[in-house]
């Protein structure tokens, strides 16, 4: 009874493998560009349009954040319709475009949101609960990975990438730079 009980562990162990490895990957790719998405879209939230509806954002009560913060996902929807339809018509490459287009952008709004109803969302008792539960296993899922060599070699490459992006916009005062470093003044006048 054991060893069928140990071949079993082992089997289920063999197939949720590469669903534990995809799983983990995709956490790890959004949580790399939930900061940075996320602190693009504060940049956006602080133009004068952008600030009325992000107080009225803050103000909602918890059910009705957690129906926002929802929201995105099932915007994303048709998208994700629209990218098969391209894929399994032929058009493998827009449709992948279209993918890590509508990710990006939906990760970075729900990121936004996230920041701006967390307090409400955290009044939620199951909410708090499942956070909770999801910020202890990325956590594990961190510790795990950081300690790898691969998971170091990417990371450097990330960092060099980040600074040498951050080197060329420094070079770079083109006509959108300056309308962009514009607004940005005039948003903290405000």
């Amino acid at each position: 009874m054991r060893e069928r009980t140990a071949s079993t562990k082992l089997l289920r162990r063999i197939v949720t493998a590469p669903f534990a490895l995809v799983a983990a990957i995709v956490i790890l790719v959004e949580d790399w560009l939930w900061d940075d998405l996320q602190q693009l879209a504060a940049y956006v939230g602080r133009l004068p349009i952008f600030r009325r509806i992000e107080a009225f954002i803050a103000w909602l009560p918890p059910y009705a954040a957690l129906l926002l913060f929802g929201a995105p996902s099932l915007l994303l929807v048709p998208l994700k319709i629209l990218a098969l339809y391209l894929i399994s018509s032929g058009h493998a490459k827009l449709g992948l475009v279209v993918v890590v287009v509508a990710k990006v952008a939906g990760t970075a709004l729900v990121a936004r949101i996230f920041a701006i109803t967390r307090p409400k969302l955290l009044r939620i008792r199951w909410f708090a609960w499942l956070y909770e539960r999801v910020v202890d296993f990325k956590a594990r899922l961190y510790r795990a990975i950081k300690s790898t060599a691969v998971y170091k070699l990417v990371h450097a490459l990330k960092q060099r990438m980040r600074d040498g992006f951050r080197a060329w916009l420094g070079r770079r005062r083109g006509f959108l730079r300056r309308r962009w470093e514009a607004a940005r003044r005039l948003a903290r006048r405000k």
